[in-house]
């Protein structure tokens, strides 16, 4: 996916992290840095940074459990999980497509809050059983001060995953708090679209609660359990703004599957084109597809049958050198690694398929004859078409003059 690198799989599933969660684990490790000067006055700053370091790989090693729970739960009802991500906010479980019912929605929502406090009790738990028996427990500060780095690791962990749990608990969409009202919508209207619907719409409003809360924590109001000051109002604002924005999309996707249901690909994709023959030399790809027309990408086709797809950056790898020398077929992406549509597939199926493998483009074939292409923009002004909103840029530019065209 773009803007995230995959650092393993899991039960099947790829673990992936945004570029921005870098940005909240340098964060994070900084202010747990000063929390744990501030526990152990005694310690040096590179022990609590250390500490730190670890401390935030073991916080998202917990977001990311939560994660899995909702993932493997869904799995059970049949709902593929394509992949984990980490990323500022925490983490999200990307499903190929809503649960089934309002049961499996419940399940699948819920295990996460229960993971996450089952973690918070455990950790804490045995973070109290760390306490040394000399010290007096009624003293917060001075319990605090004799505690190893274990047990102030744990110390940490437990409450904070407490609180992750409790958050996520918020009845607004899409947080599993929202996941479960919207659950209990849909089990009494029976109305998957109105219960989405209710629930993004609370989703939204308590993204602006959160955002006034934030401002008003800006210009020195306290608000109870958020705090005050600028640097966490700023924060709270920001993530009222992510939980509204949020709803609003997840509302969107449903709206999406609903119009897209019971259309095929046939019906969306481009029935003409143009395709470059296999055994023609990497200049004359450039200077008569390329050069003549505003695609980034072309279907290769040999023998009538689609062979792969060549873009810019294949032919960017090749030494300029070569151009007249390479055919085409050395530098594509064969067949065999494309992601492919077929033209009685349904439409939902490839939005997926554009989610999952992160293209822009879906060769569409029966057999291995290329019978047209379907992109991301096609999918786009059919949406544009039956649900209104801005224009989309087209995919395609205005054909090459001269160049074949495979029907």
């Amino acid at each position: 996916m773009r803007g995230a690198f995959r650092i393993g799989r899991l039960f099947g599933i790829d673990i992936r992290i945004d570029w921005s969660w870098g940005l909240i684990f340098l964060l994070m490790s900084w202010n747990l840095t000063a929390v744990f000067l501030t526990w152990h006055p005694a310690w040096t700053s590179g022990a609590s940074f250390f500490l730190a370091i670890v401390a935030s790989l073991l916080f998202f090693a917990s977001v990311l459990a939560h994660e899995l729970a909702h993932s493997l739960v869904a799995s059970t009802y049949g709902v593929r999980v394509n992949e984990i991500r980490l990323f500022l906010f925490g983490g999200v479980a990307n499903l190929d497509r809503e649960p089934p019912s309002p049961g499996a929605e419940f399940w699948t929502a819920i295990v996460g809050p229960l993971v996450s406090f089952g973690l918070g009790l455990t950790f804490s738990l045995i973070a109290s059983l760390l306490v040394p028996a000399t010290v007096d427990v009624m003293a917060p500060w001075d319990t605090l001060a004799h505690l190893g780095p274990i047990a102030t690791l744990l110390t940490w962990l437990g409450p904070i995953n407490v609180m992750v749990g409790a958050f996520n608990l918020i009845p607004g969409f899409p947080l599993d708090g929202g996941r479960l009202l919207r659950a209990a919508l849909w089990r009494v209207t029976g109305d998957l679209h109105k219960a989405t619907l209710t629930s993004s719409l609370i989703g939204k409003g308590i993204g602006w609660i959160f955002i006034v809360m934030g401002i008003a924590m800006v210009f020195g109001a306290r608000i109870v359990f958020f705090g005050q000051g600028p640097v966490s109002g700023i924060w709270l604002a920001f993530i009222g703004w992510f939980l509204s924005s949020a709803a609003e999309r997840s509302y969107g996707a449903v709206l999406m599957q609903d119009v897209l249901q019971g259309v095929r690909v046939s019906a969306l994709m481009r029935r003409t084109g143009w395709a470059v023959p296999a055994e023609i030399p990497v200049s004359s790809l450039v200077n008569e597809w390329f050069m003549r027309s505003s695609e980034r990408a072309f279907p290769v086709i040999d023998d009538g049958k689609l062979a792969g797809i060549v873009c810019i950056a294949d032919v960017q790898k090749l030494p300029q050198e070569e151009w007249s020398r390479a055919p085409v077929a050395a530098i594509m992406t064969p067949r065999e690694r494309l992601t492919v549509a077929s033209p009685d597939e349904d439409a939902p199926s490839a939005l997926r398929k554009f989610a999952e493998f992160d293209v822009d483009q879906l060769p569409v074939v029966e057999g291995d004859r290329l019978v047209g292409m379907l992109t991301r923009s096609a999918i786009a002004r059919w949406l544009e078409l039956h649900l209104g909103g801005p224009p989309y840029p087209p995919f395609f530019g205005g054909p090459p003059e001269d160049a074949p065209r495979a029907a």
